[in-house]
């Protein structure tokens, strides 16, 4: 008794923090079914009581009798975390009376004060002459065993690998949906890819999947197992006609042998080897309209902005922030960085950005964060001045330009600078009481002019140079500040190598998506700073023909070529992890020799 006792007790402890599934109605549509075959329909009901059951009829079909109801409850404890589920199935019988394509309509059921639905699922009644016809005559079927048998040649339509793309025509910079998927009307006992499809011309922005062989969808009028492979946002870096190449994959189907047991027959599972690749998928991309705005780096999709400033009071030698921030849906990750119009008479620290991006379907949305630091140096009244950030909206097909507010800013006098030690020890000689100094006890009576001492002449000639210098120095300075693709191509190494600095904290924490993804933005903004040229006109092309006409030789531009690819390659190629430490000193090395050699 004590035994039964503490069994449930340890049961009801345990089913306490069980949590109940999520609630759903589904339909599970009949598999094969021949001309006069009786079927079943079954509508599922899971966690959840329900009431006010609705079932259309099915046209072409007599509804023999229904609905049967059966209940069945599952109770599991994984890992110290317990789930319990139920179910309420309805079956309904019919007959089929024709051969033909039947639809079942959407049932309706009221669960939880909520009424849920159904969806419509079709079906094929096939003619009666096909059961009789041999099973090595009919179409592999996937429901039908007997089709599958050892032996029997493995068509294209029986197992084939899909490229769907959500658009067929997209700008540059747009995001497409890329789904790859495998069809099989086999059971897979072994699937390796030996070459991944090539999006040559493209970003990716890839997503999570696990690939399971367990939906079953129906294709050119034929049914299928179906299992998603990859799927990915992909983003056309230059317009024209852009396909991705094929992949090829080493598949082992299942097929049967029927062995005689003398009194019965079984089956024995046989695997068969075969190749499949995909198809290709081509994409039509639109240029952007021209002219260009003033402004425009290449953003393309659904923004907004938002900026503010931290703080109401500033000070001299007191750091500031300024926040910025873009939110929408598009491009994000690939936006660059806003260059902010601030005083002179701020120091300015490298900004700090942080970019937050989710898939929802086949677009990316998100947030960059851009922090702004700064330090007044003067006293006074100074403004930061205002930014327009501009996209390209491929809906409207249209330019929008949006803009930040400038901010007036008031600076006071703040706490001087921590005085180092050299400073207090030359004040505190030059505190010391000096002797007077009394001169020679007979002075001369005669006197030159300074102008006709040597030392003066060549004191003048060397403040004229000084003032010629400064001058050409400072025409120089406004020169260059005017030029801003001058000012990004000078800057371009330093934010190329502040980027490999995140990719290398990724590389060291073992993350290899986010390393090579932040390799490709390392890899294609220095590009664009160095090139003055927007990321949404890079191209393999552009890159070598816009380097060699800088006069950079030959092996330095194929081996930058080569690092892109590899990066895109090993972030959707298996154990791409153990690369990393030479991808990223083929990186900066790469970098490094594009700065100091040239032909």
């Amino acid at each position: 008794m004590k035994r039964v006792s503490l069994f449930i007790l340890i049961f009801v402890l345990t089913a306490i923090p069980a949590i109940r599934a999520q609630v759903s109605f589904t339909v599970k549509p009949p598999t094969k079914v021949y001309e006069g075959d009786r079927f079943p329909v079954t509508f599922r009901l899971t966690n959840a009581d329900g009431s006010d059951l609705k079932v259309a009829q099915i046209n072409g079909c007599t509804l023999l009798y229904g609905p049967s109801e059966s209940q069945s409850h599952s109770y599991q404890v994984v890992n110290g975390k317990a789930t319990s589920s139920s179910a309420i199935e309805y079956t309904y019988y019919y007959k089929a009376t024709k051969a033909g394509n039947y639809t079942i309509p959407a049932a309706t059921v009221t669960a939880d004060g909520k009424r849920l639905s159904t969806k419509a699922v079709n079906f094929t009644v096939h003619e009666r002459a096909e059961r009789d016809t041999p099973a090595s005559q009919r179409p592999v079927d996937v429901d039908d065993v007997d089709t599958q048998a050892a032996g029997r040649r493995v068509n294209s339509d029986d197992v084939f690998v899909r490229i769907i793309l959500s658009k067929s025509s997209a700008y540059e910079q747009e995001a497409i949906g890329c789904t790859i998927k495998l069809y099989t009307k086999y059971s897979i006992s072994s699937f390796m890819p030996t070459k991944q499809p090539s999006f040559d011309g493209f970003l990716i922005q890839e997503v999570d999947v696990q690939p399971s062989l367990n939906e079953m969808e129906t294709y050119n009028g034929q049914n299928y197992m179906t299992a998603v492979l990859k799927r990915c946002i992909i983003f056309p870096q230059k317009s024209g006609k852009l396909t991705i190449n094929s992949g090829n994959y080493d598949i082992s189907v299942v097929q049967y042998d029927n062995v005689n047991m003398g009194m019965f027959q079984v089956r024995q599972p046989r695997e068969a080897k075969i190749k499949v690749s995909s198809n290709s998928g081509s994409i039509n991309i639109l240029p952007l309209p021209q002219p260009q705005p003033d402004g425009f780096n290449g953003a393309v999709g659904t923004f907004d902005i938002d900026s503010r400033l931290v703080g109401n009071s500033f000070r001299t030698n007191d750091p500031a922030t300024l926040i910025y921030t873009i939110r929408g849906t598009g491009n994000i990750k690939y936006v660059k960085e806003p260059v902010i119009d601030f005083p002179t008479e701020f120091e300015q620290y490298t900004p700090k950005s942080d970019i937050q991006a989710n898939v929802h379907g086949n677009e990316v949305s998100g947030s960059m964060t851009v922090e702004y630091t700064f330090v007044p140096q003067s006293v006074g009244n100074f403004t930061i001045g205002s930014d327009k950030f501009v996209y390209f909206n491929p809906q409207t097909k249209q330019y929008v330009t949006l803009t930040t507010p400038s901010y007036p800013i008031k600076v006071a006098k703040g706490v001087s600078a921590p005085v180092t030690a050299d400073q207090k020890e030359v004040e505190n000689k030059n505190s010391d009481i000096r002797h007077i100094y009394l001169g020679q006890k007979t002075p001369e009576k005669e006197h030159k002019l300074i102008v006709l001492q040597s030392w003066y002449w060549f004191l003048y000639l060397g403040l004229l140079i000084a003032t010629i210098a400064l001058v050409v120095a400072n025409r120089r300075n406004a020169r260059l500040n005017a030029d801003v693709a001058g000012r990004r191509t000078a800057k371009a190494s330093k934010v190329a190598r502040r980027r490999l600095k995140a990719a290398e904290t990724f590389m060291k924490a073992g993350d290899s998506d986010k390393f090579y993804e932040e390799m490709l933005r390392a890899l294609w903004g220095y590009l664009s700073d160095k090139l003055s040229m927007p990321v949404s006109q890079l191209s393999r092309e552009n890159i070598i023909s816009t380097l060699a006409s800088k006069g950079y030789s030959e092996q330095r531009t194929s081996g930058l070529v080569e690092v892109l690819d590899d990066c895109e390659m090993a972030r959707y190629t298996p154990d791409s992890s153990n690369r990393m430490d030479s991808v990223y000193e083929r990186g900066v090395d790469v970098i490094n020799n594009l700065e100091s050699n040239r032909k």
